[in-house]
């Protein structure tokens, strides 16, 4: 059994993202394989040596540091130099009832925490042109980072995940110093001892841009799986749950969820859905992200305004000027694996994606998908989905009407979609997994 390092960078965000659904999902199948599972987090923890409050704290980000504490810390931090961060173990006791953290968490056998280190070192990466040396209080036997971060551990295999090259293949899509991103990508693939991705299409960018070696890269892909309490809920509930925050019925809406930002072509799936006039009203679900604003102008020439509010779940629904469509900020993952399997079909024409865990999922809970056919989704959806050209509304708005109206067509990709998800299983995966593994173990 080997100790295997993973980091928390994305798994402290409370709504969660696609790489936090990965790191997460790795956690488990690398505890399936029988590994110890060790997680770093970059929280703003408790400096204070006492074990209660770093429990406390590690929940908690608001506790107060004493002033002189926080001195001192960073008068060590300076004595040991700028490119070396120290973690410490926060113990979990479960004196911090954190069961509503529980759907968030990761598998772990033990937490660390290292004081803001992956903002930390994302500035030192700026100024120093080098990856942060994290001294770990139990040198784990391999790290695996989930994410290409700045980061490493001296004296163990150091993987990094790198999901995709967004940055690179749509640079107008996404905020990132676009300079900086391709630095630490080139540096990674030089001192990583290896590469870890998820598709083939995110493999070909890796060598072809970054210039990654053919035999530094491995194409895992991902695992696809939703908890049997969710996914075996009784029809019947389901369809009292959808329809309640809805207001729509069982197999009545289509439904996009994800990020509303630029890739995700939200504005061209609103215009092409408006164009198509089906009856059957559209759900989106998400927060808006960075130049949302321009891709929901078609939904705010109207005003937003709040139609209700369901405090059971905290979920605020606005309906727009455009009846037909509603959008909630956010949907607990318990609710969200609802609104999927409650959905007539699957909307997801994104313009770029790494894999399109979304695809797949919507193929698991047995709903019929319209995706894009570009980047990494024809081969992880292979003949399972509607393709589309995301940049043709024309496209979008025909495969719109063809799903809404014929019933064969959705029962036929239910039964495609079982079948492909399938491919995508935590067994497969975690034999992908193992074969890279076992190069550095």
């Amino acid at each position: 059994m080997a100790n295997i390092l993973i980091d928390g960078y994305n798994l402290g965000l409370e709504k969660g993202t696609g790489v936090a659904t990965y790191a997460r999902n790795l956690s488990y199948e690398l505890h399936e394989l029988g590994h110890k599972v060790s997680v770093l987090y970059g929280n703003r923890g408790s400096l204070n040596r006492d074990d209660l409050l770093r429990e406390i704290a590690f929940f908690d980000g608001a506790v107060e540091q004493p002033r002189l504490l926080e001195l001192l810390e960073r008068g060590k931090q300076a004595l040991r130099g700028p490119l070396s961060y120290r973690a410490k173990q926060v113990p979990i006791t479960g004196r911090v009832v954190a069961k509503t953290f529980a759907a968030r968490l990761p598998y772990f056998d033990a937490i660390y925490n290292s004081n803001e280190v992956f903002k930390n070192a994302n500035g030192a990466f700026w100024f120093w042109k080098q990856l942060v040396n994290i001294r770990m209080p139990d040198q784990p036997d391999l790290a695996h980072w989930t994410y290409p971060l700045p980061v490493r551990i001296k004296g163990v295999p150091n993987l990094y995940t790198m999901h995709d090259l967004v940055p690179l293949r749509l640079p107008y899509t996404t905020l990132d110093n676009k300079r900086r991103y391709l630095r630490l990508m080139r540096l990674l693939a030089k001192k990583a001892e290896h590469i870890v991705t998820v598709s083939e299409n995110s493999r070909r960018d890796l060598v072809e841009l970054v210039g990654v070696p053919e035999g530094k890269v491995t194409n895992t892909y991902q695992s696809v799986q939703i908890p049997v309490k969710y996914r075996d809920k009784p029809e019947d509930q389901v369809a009292r749950e959808v329809e309640g925050v809805t207001g729509f019925g069982y197999k009545g809406y289509f439904l996009f969820w994800g990020s509303l930002e630029p890739k995700k072509n939200i504005g061209r799936m609103i215009e092409a859905y408006m164009a198509s006039k089906v009856a059957t009203p559209l759900v989106i679900i998400g927060a808006q992200a960075w130049k949302a604003e321009k891709e929901l102008a078609l939904l705010n020439e109207g005003k937003w305004e709040q139609d209700s509010f369901i405090p059971a779940s905290n979920i605020e629904r606005r309906r727009g000027a455009r009846k037909r469509i509603i959008r909630l900020d956010y949907a607990p993952f318990s609710l969200l694996v609802s609104l999927i399997r409650g959905a007539k079909g699957a909307l997801f024409p994104s313009l770029y994606e790494g894999f399109g865990l979304p695809a797949l999922e919507a193929m698991l809970l047995g709903t019929p998908v319209i995706c894009s056919n570009t980047s990494s989704l024809p081969e992880v959806a292979g003949n399972a989905a509607e393709m589309v050209d995301p940049y043709d509304t024309q496209a979008i708005t025909a495969a719109i009407r063809r799903l809404d109206a014929d019933a064969d067509r959705r029962a036929e990709l239910t039964e495609l979609g079982l079948a492909q998800a399938a491919l995508y299983s935590p067994e497969n995966y975690r034999k992908r997994l193992e074969s890279v593994y076992a190069r550095y173990l």
